[in-house]
């Protein structure tokens, strides 16, 4: 590794754009499954940077509103080229699944009901599980050091799964829980600390900062108003733009309005985000049904990108059923385009004005506390995400159940799909025992797929 005297140029434009694409390409499988790509690409392969600041960066997007993964790939590209790096990454994490979407969201509203394109996503459903399950292998790792960082996990999972705990509250939980603990007991919560002297063994971006060669992580008021106001100029004009042209009752002003609201206050990621926008989407605005809802994220959960693209495919299908004058197919690109823009412009905004005062803090004991036991409880959250997508994957009939205080979500056995099933333990084996790549993996789980249910005719 060559000691270079500017810490952008150690890590080269062309290599860090050649990184960024393939995180790009291999970012299938939701949130968890993409950060795994991240920590083993700019963490373990490159040594780009340091397994403390990667999580400590991590912790941070998790507290954000919207898709913590592409809020991690722009946080990094902009600790390594400042704001054009940030751009570079959290563009092209965006960029493959919204031109897929697109075309999928194109083809399943002029030909959704087509039997070749209900097999291929059958088997894309069933491969998926294996992917989630994997990724909560590989966080749960990271993040669970210890018997406390466990019981965080578990806790979190058992409030969730069985008493529908909100997840905004589990958060608050388990960061007060880890604040605590530091004060009772310094040693309950595994430390993480990045190097304070600078080493040629270091990663990349470690060394360069402890060498002083990355002046744009230090916090400024001013520089961060600025890029505030720019930021929120970009995010909210086309909206403006929609209630001055069209007027508030316009399908492309609830669209802009609507996900401008759901980026500001779906904490908790991705699947949180799914849970508001299913129940405004559906049951408040109907512009879909809920067979459509999981249609659209089978279709996100199987294509590079964040798992909130799924929001794309709602603004397509809203915006190609309205009458507005125009195509529907031009609509309908209209409103997928819009909802992106929404959605995805507050995500940079927050990363380019609270990194440098996040990178600030690194270090403070009790912070790293408090996200250490988010990251676990996180952990459980999407375990039990993983046993809600297992259940509606693998069982065409589950009911929901409230015994008392518990919620529960009980399959019908004797409707269990062998073939699901099949695929599901074919991909896990692929994965985890013979470590197949993902989309090697989502490749072939589709052709088995599309082979059963045309052989089923």
């Amino acid at each position: 590794m060559q000691n270079l005297d500017n810490a952008r140029d150690s890590i080269s434009r062309s290599d860090a754009l050649n990184v960024w694409l393939r995180v790009a390409a291999l970012s299938f499988g939701g949130p968890a499954s993409q950060i795994a790509v991240m920590h083993r690409i700019l963490v373990d392969e490159k040594k780009w940077i340091s397994e403390a600041r990667f999580l400590h960066a991590l912790n941070y997007c998790i507290l954000l509103p919207g898709p913590e993964a592409q809020q991690l790939a722009t946080y990094i590209g902009w600790l390594i080229h400042r704001t054009s790096g940030g751009l570079m990454a959290g563009l092209l994490f965006i960029a493959p699944g919204f031109v897929v979407i697109m075309a999928l969201s194109i083809l399943y509203a002029g030909y959704g009901h087509l039997a070749w394109v209900t097999a291929v996503f059958f088997g894309l459903k069933a491969a998926i599980l294996a992917v989630v399950v994997e990724a909560v292998v590989r966080i749960g790792k990271r993040a669970l050091k210890n018997n406390v960082m466990i019981a965080v996990a578990v806790s979190a999972f058992i409030a969730i799964f069985l008493f529908a705990v909100p997840f905004p509250a589990i958060i608050a939980l388990a960061a007060l829980f880890g604040i605590a603990a530091n004060f009772w007991n310094k040693h309950l919560i595994p430390s993480s600390q990045v190097p304070q002297s600078a080493d040629a063994t270091l990663a990349v971006i470690d060394r360069a900062i402890l060498d002083g060669r990355m002046p744009h992580i230090t916090p400024n008021t001013q520089s961060a108003i600025t890029t505030a106001i720019l930021w929120l100029t970009i995010w909210l004009v086309p909206v403006a733009a929609c209630w001055a042209w069209l007027g508030p009752g316009h399908v492309l002003t609830a669209l802009g309005t609507f996900f401008s609201q759901a980026a500001v206050v779906t904490f908790g990621g991705a699947y949180s985000v799914l849970a508001y926008v299913a129940q405004q989407a559906v049951d408040v605005y109907g512009w879909l049904s809920p067979r459509e809802m999981l249609d659209g994220l089978a279709m996100a959960e199987t294509t590079p990108g964040p798992l909130i693209m799924v929001l794309q495919f709602v603004g397509y299908l809203a915006a190609f059923r309205a009458d507005l004058g125009m195509s529907p197919l031009m609509a309908g690109v209209m409103g997928s385009t819009l909802t992106v823009w929404v959605t995805f412009a507050p995500s940079f905004m927050w990363i380019f004005v609270g990194a440098p005062y996040v990178e600030a803090l690194l270090g403070r004991r009790w912070l790293h506390a408090a996200l250490s036991c988010i990251t676990a409880a996180v952990v459980g959250v999407i375990l039990n995400l993983s046993v809600w997508f297992a259940i509606h994957v693998l069982f065409a009939v589950v009911e929901d159940r409230t015994i008392g205080a518990l919620h529960l979500s009980i399959p019908d056995w004797a409707t269990i799909d062998i073939a699901a099933l099949f695929i599901s333990v074919a991909s896990m084996l692929a994965i985890l025992r013979f470590h197949m790549g993902v989309g090697s993996t989502l490749v072939g789980a589709a052709a088995i797929g599309f082979g059963w249910k045309m052989l089923a005719g």
